[in-house]
């Protein structure tokens, strides 16, 4: 599973199997991409150095050696190597897996169990490693592809160190395909164009470089040479990585929203189309926009929430791909636009003080009275119709008398909340003028 490797002695015994599988790394020294892990002065080899491993979660992208190196490690410290995958082995799997470690134990060895996808293993079954991690008959090395901390319950994450896995760049899979070419002893019939691209293509992915280096050794003619053009409808360009319920997902989401937020329209146009290429729903897409326009722009351009409505009714009749061009264009409104939160704010103070103080009665003289018996209690008594009032405003209060006149919206100077601003000012020096100014 891993990305970075030493070439096989007897290639001709194996050739059938997978470049990558061929391509193993034998050492921890031979594994690049990860030297902040492996490297001389890296936290494994430190731990190795050291003689003793803790359990551990490796956390990273695909293709970034997590198997591999947990294999290393084993084969480093002379301890029994056990791999499981969550998406494969259930609670009889596990009890077997532990009992052979005990086993083990009581001969002196201890075992080093790998977990594959160790985030695919429910609450239960992951409070299962807890005991054996404890009383040391397994270290655990669980890999996973999602943030462990929100995958993996939160006494298995004490009692194991998270190692982050770094996606390859460009400098890590270059050395990994010439080392491919060095063991098949033959070049990529590539130009440098197409070798960039397949770079690119591979996503961070070491052992998806290697697949594809397969793919284009198997469809070259004999001294034919690919352009990017031609890899690219050979190899059918593989897709970024991007799990739509998943940290993909939610990582360019979040990217989006706070490029519109620091309003920068090219990174937030970068990160729109990154979940175009990727295949977001573009309407999941322009439900977020929505959002960002009432909770970032608000009333300091009220355009914003009618542009990235209007852009998702575009969507729905053009369809795409001309609809995301309308995504577009609000996305880049929203990024251009004056900023505010104020009611955002002022939403989450009103909704707090509302439920703190639970079902206060409005003021009688804002109720309603239908009834003799209504009137007689004084609903509706002393109210003011504002519009026969000068300038149309009253001043009355309008909130609870046993909660008081509370302040929960602050227009900032930007924007159209500039003039909202101006009309609040100007209505609370009015409520000054006619005493009619509660304090809370």
């Amino acid at each position: 599973m891993s990305d970075l490797f030493s070439a096989s002695p007897d290639p001709l015994a194996d050739r059938n199997r997978p470049l990558a599988d061929r391509m193993r790394p034998r050492s921890l020294s031979e594994v690049s991409g990860q030297e902040h892990l492996t490297g001389e002065e890296g936290v494994l080899s430190r731990m190795i150095a050291s003689g003793t491993l803790g359990s551990m979660i490796f956390w990273g992208p695909p293709g970034t050696g997590k198997t591999t190196v947990a294999r290393l490690l084993a084969g480093e410290t002379d301890l029994a190597f056990e791999q499981i995958s969550a998406i494969f082995s259930g609670v009889a799997d596990l009890k077997r897996v532990f009992e052979m470690a005990r086993s083990r134990r009581m001969s002196g060895r201890q075992t080093l169990l790998f977990v594959d996808e160790i985030h695919r293993f429910n609450r239960a079954q992951q409070d299962s490693f807890l005991p054996v991690m404890e009383d040391g008959t397994v270290i655990l090395i669980g890999a996973t592809t999602e943030n462990p901390s929100f995958e993996l319950n939160a006494a298995l994450l004490s009692r194991a160190r998270v190692l982050t896995f770094k996606p390859h760049d460009e400098t890590s899979i270059s050395v990994l395909l010439k080392r491919a070419e060095a063991q098949e002893e033959r070049a990529l019939p590539l130009d440098d164009d197409a070798r960039q691209s397949l770079i690119r293509m591979a996503d961070g992915d070491g052992r998806a470089a290697l697949t594809l280096a397969e793919e284009v050794w198997r469809a070259a003619k004999p001294d034919e040479i690919f352009d990017a053009e031609t890899l690219q409808e050979i190899v059918q360009r593989r897709a970024p990585v991007y799990d739509k319920g998943q940290d993909g997902h939610y990582n360019l989401i979040s990217a989006l929203h706070k490029s519109v937020r620091g309003s920068d329209p090219d990174a937030a146009l970068y990160y729109l189309c990154r979940m175009f290429d990727a295949g977001e729903d573009p309407l999941y897409i322009g439900r977020r926009l929505v959002r960002m326009a009432v909770e970032d722009i608000g009333l300091a351009d009220p355009q914003a929430l009618a542009i990235c409505n209007a852009a998702k009714d575009a969507y729905d009749y053009l369809g795409s791909p001309e609809g995301e061009l309308a995504l577009a264009q609000a996305c880049v409104y929203l990024a251009t636009a004056p900023k505010s939160n104020a009611v955002y704010m002022a939403y989450k103070a009103a909704l707090a003080t509302a439920k703190a103080h639970g079902s206060l009665l409005p003021p009688k003289h804002i109720l309603n009275a239908p009834t003799k018996l209504m009137k007689g209690e004084g609903y509706g008594d002393g109210y003011a119709y504002d519009h026969d009032q000068p300038d149309a405003f009253s001043g009355q209060d309008y909130f609870p008398e046993k909660l008081g006149r509370q302040n929960f919206y602050e227009p900032v100077e930007r924007g159209f909340e500039r003039e909202l601003r101006k009309r609040l000012d100007y209505w609370q020096r009015l409520r000054q003028e006619r005493g009619t100014l509660k304090k809370p």
